[in-house]
Parts: structure tokens; sequence; C-alpha cells
């Protein structure tokens, strides 16, 4: 990478780490431009070059977010996941995610609130930065390496997805229905559920 490249990146860092700051610490509706702009030590103009809006830079980080979500579970994971079935990988990842949010209940609710399917799915696809990984990528290799199929796999993912979201939301910040450790056997089993009804018999 160049010192041009570079630097546009540290940048584009920068911007994305100031105004993920704004967003978990003062909420999206209250945080300005002019805010983000002026605490990462910017011109607004050159917030417009890496981004078209505010609602960009929020999606934006999402999707960054995510990515490290899935490249943290990867990464520590990656000695176990090759050894294990499909459904098992899937629930180890999703486990480590989850573990992660439980830590991190600020990123919890930043994603949470502004988490939309086309928005997920722009996460997957999309990678923000060039560290960030194409989870859907991932996912397509997990898929192909199952000794069997599945029918509408993005289907069976949106359905997962969105259980995990929904449920551990309320169980991490409320303990509502019960405390996360109670609840994870129930979820890993509907999520197994959902698998085996996507799975072609």
């Amino acid at each position: 990478m160049g010192k041009v490249d570079a630097n546009k990146q540290l940048k584009e860092s920068s911007l994305l780490r100031t105004a993920f700051e704004f967003f978990t610490t003062k909420g999206f509706s209250k945080t300005s431009i002019a805010d983000i702009v002026g605490k990462a030590g910017v011109a607004k103009g050159t917030f417009y070059l890496y981004f078209k809006d505010k609602y960009d830079i929020r999606n934006r980080l999402i999707s960054h977010k995510s990515s490290q979500l899935f490249r943290n579970a990867l990464d520590e994971l990656s000695p176990v996941l090759p050894e294990l079935p499909f459904e098992e990988r899937l629930l180890k990842i999703l486990d480590n995610i989850i573990d992660q949010l439980n830590e991190d209940k600020s990123l919890l609710t930043f994603i949470s609130k502004n988490l939309s399917w086309g928005i997920f799915k722009s996460a997957l696809t999309s990678p923000t930065l060039d560290e960030d990984i194409n989870f859907s990528d991932v996912y397509r290799q997990m898929l192909d390496e199952a000794p069997y199929k599945f029918r509408d796999p993005e289907i069976m993912l949106f359905m997962i997805i969105e259980l995990v979201s929904s449920t551990c939301y309320s169980a991490i910040l409320y303990g509502d229905p019960c405390g996360l450790d109670r609840l994870k056997p129930y979820l890993y089993g509907a999520v197994r559920l959902i698998i085996d009804q996507h799975r072609e018999k």
C-alpha cells in the first residue's frame, strides 16, 4: 500500500472510529457530521470523499463492526473449526459472537438498533476496510464442505440471524425472559431445527 492510500485509510478509519464513539454515547440522531469531523480533525469536505451522508457512515460502521465480530470468532476458533460438521461450526461461531456482544453491550446496542437484513447482507458481501472479512465467502465455503445440500441457504441464514439477534438483545441487556446462560441451550436447539428444516433430505 502506497503512502497516499495509507493516509486515505487512516482518515477513513479515524472517521469511522469517531462516528462510532458518538453514535454509542450521544446517539445517532443527536450526532451531526460536524461533530464527527471536528473530533476526527478533518475538513467537512473530506468526510464526503468517503461517505455520502450520516446514514452511509452508520451502515458502513455496522458492516465493519459485524466483520470484526466474525473475524475475531474465526481467528479464535481456527484450530477447531475445520474438524467440526456444518451445524457445530456455525454454532461455535454464533456462540463466540454472542459472547463478544455480551462483553461489549454498547456494540450490541448499536448493531441491534440499526441492523436490517439489507444492511447485514451488505456487511456480509461488501467489506468496509481492507482488514474486514467477506463472511459470505466463509459461509459459502462452509456450505460447500457440508456433506449435504441446503434449500435456500440465504433464507436459512436470515432466519438464524433474526432469531439470534432479537433473543440475545433482550437476554443480554435485560435478562428477559432469562439470562444468557439459561437461554443458550434453547436458542441453539432452535438454530439446529432451522438448519434441519433447510437440509435437503
